[in-house]
């Protein structure tokens, strides 16, 4: 049992209020998930640059990778955020950031990577996990979160969501993928690469195979009904998109819901209870096999 939360902004008046937002959405599913929380954030990106999200061992550690890292990579600008930081590079520059990491900084983690996306999550509870990296104070156009109850492995951060295979995509789950040990052998044969044993990153990495190879984020989840076998919840995030999918028997909660202003979902109402204008809201439960999708 894990919870699942997201708020896609329609108008941008509300953009500031992003994080506040989703930091109480996240608290609130506390109960299903109090053993590791994450969230991505879309904010505002420069054409040109990548944002890469690394994780540290600790504060210390990343604050020294990340002196030089500008030492190496004259223009790089970083944000430190406990142990996490966003470095930002000229977007010809990631993959010799990447060799760079490699070389000199092996124990750092990179978390995920894009033009808008940021990417956090850590052990512990979703509101100190919401603290420590500061998400109330964070603006954007669309966040997702997941508070994670582990049942199947350990509680490390490795297990944390959200999973990010691709340039600004990344997703939560609830649920359980029954065929994620055949699917990630053969996504690898595609080219994919896997850094945990996790099923939610073989759904986030098949997702982004399918994008690869020209589908949308709607069809590309629209084709994973066919290909995903499981119970599974899923929340999606893209640069410019926001997408929902239940599985054909949708046994895992999801109630959405829509205003004029924003889009949101979570595993229980009372994630959405406090949204401004929720009395107004169009409320629903997200269908069984159904693609839901916005984009600005």
């Amino acid at each position: 049992m894990c919870g699942i939360v997201g708020l896609f902004i329609k108008d941008p008046a509300l953009e500031p209020e992003l994080g506040r937002l989703t930091a109480g959405m996240l608290e609130k599913m506390t109960e299903r998930g109090p053993d590791s929380a994450g969230f991505a954030v879309y904010g505002a990106g420069v054409a040109g640059q990548t944002k890469v999200t690394l994780r540290g061992a600790s504060a210390e550690a990343i604050e020294e990778t990340v002196a030089d890292i500008k030492k190496a990579f004259s223009g790089a600008e970083a944000a430190l955020h406990d142990n996490h930081a966003v470095v930002s590079v000229p977007t010809e520059d990631t993959a010799r950031l990447d060799a760079w990491l490699d070389e000199e900084s092996p124990d750092t983690e990179v978390v995920g990577r894009g033009t808008r996306m940021e990417i956090f999550k850590e052990v512990g509870l979703p509101a100190d996990v919401a603290a420590r990296f500061g998400l109330s104070t964070m603006s954007g156009t669309h966040a997702i979160g997941h508070t994670r109850m582990a049942t199947e492995s350990a509680v490390t951060t490795d297990g944390a969501h959200p999973y990010s295979t691709g340039k600004d995509q990344c997703l939560v789950h609830n649920g359980s993928l029954s065929n994620h040990n055949n699917l990630r052998r053969s996504l690898r044969r595609e080219g994919m690469t896997f850094e945990t044993q996790n099923d939610t990153e073989v759904a986030a990495g098949y997702l982004t195979w399918r994008m690869q190879e020209g589908l949308s984020l709607g069809d590309a989840l629209e084709v994973g009904l066919e290909d995903l076998d499981g119970f599974y919840t899923f929340v999606v995030g893209t640069e410019n998109g926001f997408g929902v999918l239940r599985d054909g028997i949708a046994c895992k909660p999801a109630v959405m819901a829509e205003t004029d202003q924003y889009v949101a979902f979570g595993s229980e109402y009372r994630v959405l209870a406090d949204l401004p204008g929720i009395g107004q809201a169009h409320v629903w439960e997200p269908e069984p096999a159904t693609v839901y999708f916005w984009e600005r």
